[in-house]
């Protein structure tokens, strides 16, 4: 089990890495499409035409979550390279317990416990 702890802190990462690149397209260029199917119950239909650049700009902030965690994968050092990925899991995870409270309670589900996952197989490495 011991040898199995780097492969999931990975994976896990990894995971949670696909989810806001995932997340970056979505808001940065099928806002008005996939984001209307996403966020249909948070969101009314008419705000997804002028909230289009708000949301890109969103977007971009995940993307640099997952550049962050993709940029782990390439580190070297393994000290530095928990580090970097316990950073970037950490902000993850707060923006994922922010959304939670301040928009849905699924956004806990789907970006913070995931990142919780990750952070606990990578401390474990």
């Amino acid at each position: 089990m011991e040898n199995m702890i780097p492969l999931l802190a990975k994976t896990f990462t990894g995971i949670v890495a696909i989810e806001h690149l995932f997340i970056l397209w979505m808001e940065m260029f099928a806002w008005e499409t996939t984001g209307k199917k996403v966020f249909k119950q948070v969101l009314p239909e008419e705000l997804f035409k002028p909230t289009k650049g708000l949301a890109a700009n969103q977007g971009l902030y995940n993307g640099f979550l997952a550049e962050g965690l993709i940029w782990s994968f390439f580190i070297s050092d393994l000290v530095w390279q928990k580090n970097v990925a316990c950073f970037f899991l950490i902000c993850v995870i707060v923006a994922g317990l922010y959304g939670a409270i301040s928009a849905s309670k699924k956004i806990f589900f789907t970006q913070a416990l995931p990142a919780i996952i990750a952070l606990i197989f990578v401390a474990l490495t």
